[in-house]
This record gives structure tokens, sequence and C-alpha cells, in this order.
């Protein structure tokens, strides 16, 4: 066994003073669904429901054994780092400042000082990331404090290993496939560095947002670059650049193993989940269960680990992400439509519309002067096909029209 698996498991024995093993679960409706044995590891129900307590304890953890004077800690994190650091913090009884920007939900502050409490306190500057992490570092050298990063940390990726640990032990078997998703790295490096020691048969997937395709990157390119450009929306996985520890004890993973869901899609994931299993996930948590469809005929018969790394979902994103996922299926589009200025000429379209069509959304001003006005209209329907015989329709009465669910720039102006 090498030195990091015996690491592992010391960090995973120093763990159950916080709480017990997160269950992992045989899931009968995804083993159905593709022919396997699916298995998902619930780093949701980890007391911060996230996997990212582990990591923050066991570099807390590490540190006060080397420096029993260390009372201050720092981090900058808009989310589960930053719960995690506030509940290792109190139970350590040391002093937190957590840096999180201006822009952070005020969901997530309350949280972060629930799990603290007394021990942390929140410092909002800054409304970008980039600016906030520059505030803290600043303000760690200038107090002297000890920074506590989220995943490019030694001691981090130690603690998150026993993810990997609490697999093997709760499963009794090595697993044909783990799926893991992937941000920062922290979480994939520490499962995959105790799993290929103990596990070797095991083969590895890496799922990763599409928007915020950092490991992608680094193996093209075959070390760290940072991206020009990533979409927040899986908040808790959009890194711009994989943490120099995390590729490291990652740099035997081939472009095959990685996989990009798109944000739309893993709303799909999201909500299937939350009413069919009744599991809230956040968008990263549900990284690794969305990756699923695309393994296909590859998982039959086989034993699948994926690890669901966080629920901490705010409901008021809901609407969003249910908005998402139907305009992903096909089951919600925007059009801007050139309608005739003339009476009858509104309730012709509407003639048009099928049994399922229901008009979400209806914007028209009529224009003086002009034949012709524009509207914006969103449909719903139950089935996709159904949009295929409307603009065949519209296309036979000549009405001008321009599909705009899409286009990123007119929907996010308009929609």
């Amino acid at each position: 066994m090498t030195q990091f698996a015996l690491s592992a498991l010391a960090a995973t024995r120093a763990l159950r003073a916080l709480f017990e093993p997160t269950p992992l679960q045989r899931n009968d409706f995804l083993s159905k669904r593709y022919g396997a044995e699916i298995w998902l590891k619930r780093e949701d129900l980890t007391p911060v429901r996230s996997y990212k307590l582990r990591g923050a304890f066991t570099a807390m953890r590490k540190l006060r054994e080397h420096d029993p004077e260390a009372r201050h800690f720092v981090c900058a994190s808009a989310g589960n780092h930053a719960q995690g650091m506030a509940f290792a913090c109190r139970h350590f009884g040391v002093k937190g400042t957590i840096f999180m920007p201006v822009t952070t939900p005020q969901q997530k502050i309350d949280k972060t000082r629930t799990f603290g409490g007394d021990a942390v306190e929140i410092v909002l500057t800054g409304d970008y990331f980039d600016q906030t992490l520059a505030a803290s570092k600043a303000y760690c050298t200038d107090v002297q404090a000890h920074f506590l990063a989220p995943f490019d940390d030694t001691d981090v990726i130690e603690g998150q290993a026993s993810v990997g640990v609490e697999i093997l032990d709760q499963l009794g078997r090595a697993p044909d496939l783990v799926v893991l998703p992937v941000g920062g790295g922290g979480l994939a490096a520490g499962v995959t560095g105790y799993l290929r020691a103990t596990a070797p048969g095991t083969d590895f997937r890496f799922v990763e947002p599409a928007g915020g395709a950092s490991l992608t990157a680094a193996v093209a390119a075959g070390e760290p670059v940072t991206l020009k450009q990533v979409n927040s929306f899986v908040d808790g996985a959009a890194v711009a650049r994989i943490g120099a520890l995390p590729f490291a004890a990652l740099d035997w993973v081939a472009p095959e193993q990685i996989l990009r869901a798109p944000e739309d899609r893993i709303c799909v994931t999201m909500l299937e989940m939350l009413n069919v299993e009744g599991i809230v996930l956040e968008p990263a948590g549900a990284l690794a269960v969305d990756a699923l469809p695309e393994l296909g005929p590859e998982i039959r018969g086989k034993t699948v680990v994926c690890v669901t790394s966080g629920g901490n979902f705010d409901f008021e994103r809901l609407p969003e992400v249910k908005e998402r996922a139907q305009r992903f299926s096909g089951l919600k589009k925007y059009f801007i439509l050139r309608m005739p200025q003339r009476p009858g000429a509104l309730k012709e379209f509407l003639q048009m519309l099928g049994p399922d069509d229901d008009i979400a959304r209806f914007e028209y001003l009529k224009k003086s002067a002009r034949n012709f006005g524009s509207v914006l209209i969103g449909i719903e329907t139950k089935q996709a096909g159904a949009f295929a015989a409307l603009t065949a329709q519209l296309d036979a009465a000549g009405f001008t029209y321009r599909d705009i669910t899409d286009d990123a720039a007119l929907a996010e102006f308009l929609i």
C-alpha cells in the first residue's frame, strides 16, 4: 500500500469524530435503466451537504498537529468550501475569516454563518471571485493567518481521498467503474490516488461542465491552463484552472476518460433525480449521474459508483433549472414572430397550436403606421416533435419567424 493510501486511511479514521460514512446506495431506478449495478456515493448527505468538509477538516487537523498554536484560518469561497471550513473552525474552536464575493446569494452566506457560528467572520468583497481571492490572500499575509485552499493542497486532497476509502469498505469489493465530477480536481485526485493503489482493476471517468472544462484543457496541453471564459451555472465545479497538485496526481488521465456535460442537460438530470428519486442535487452534484447516458453499453452488467458530490441547491433557482431542462429536451421554444397587424391574425396563429401546446410567454406591442408587428412568444409542449408540425404550419401560412431558443445572446437579453 502506498504512503498516500495509508494517509487516506488515517484521514478517514479522523473524520469519524465529525460524521459517519456517507451512504453508498444502490439505485434501483438507474440500475434498471442502464442494465448495471449503479451505486450512488451520497456526499450530498455530509453535515454540510458536500464532500468539501473532508478536505477542510483534514488540512486544518494536520496543520494544528504540526503547529498547535495555529488559531486563525482564512479562505475564499462562495459555496461549499466556505461551509466546510466554517464547520471545521467551530469543531476545533479556532477563528475563521471567510471571504465571499459581494454577489454571493444570501442563502449561502446564511448557511456558512450557521455552520461556523461565532467561530467565523464573513467578509464580502469583490464582484468576481478572482478579486475575492486576491483580497483574502492579502489579508492572510497581513494577519499572518493560515490560508486554507479549496483543492490545490496536499492535505485537502488527502481528506477527499476518504471518499474512496469509504466506497471500497462499503461495497466490499472493487467497483468496475467510478464516475467522478471534476472542478478544481481535489476530489478526483484523492479518490483515484487511493483506489489505484488498493483496487487496481477499477476504471474511472471524469465529468466536468462543458462551460468549465479545465481538466480537458490541461490534458490537451500537458499542464494546467487558464480557460478564457467559464460558464458559472455549475458553480461547484466551474473552475477556470485545475489545481497544479491535483493535475500532477491526474497526469495519467487520457482524453477519452473525460466527459463534458452540457449545462442544460445537467438540469434535466437534476429534475429527474428530484422528481423520481427525491434526491436534491446541486448542478455539480449531478455531474456523475448526468454522464451515465454517454457511457451506455460500456457499463452494462458492470458495477458503477457515481459520486454525488453536493446537494446545496437553492430552490430559488428551480424555475431556471426547469426552464433550461425544458429547452434542452425540446419541450419549450421561444420565437420572434412577424405578426400582421390586422384583425384575426392572432386568432389564425393560435389555431395552429396543437392540443398539448401552451403559451408560456407572449409580448406584443402594436406599432403605428406599420403593417406588421413583432411578437416574442414562448411555447411549451409535451412532445418535442410537436414543434415540427407548428413550424410547418407557420411556413405554409407565410408567417416570418425566428427560433431564438438556442441563441445565447438574444435569449439572455429577452428571456
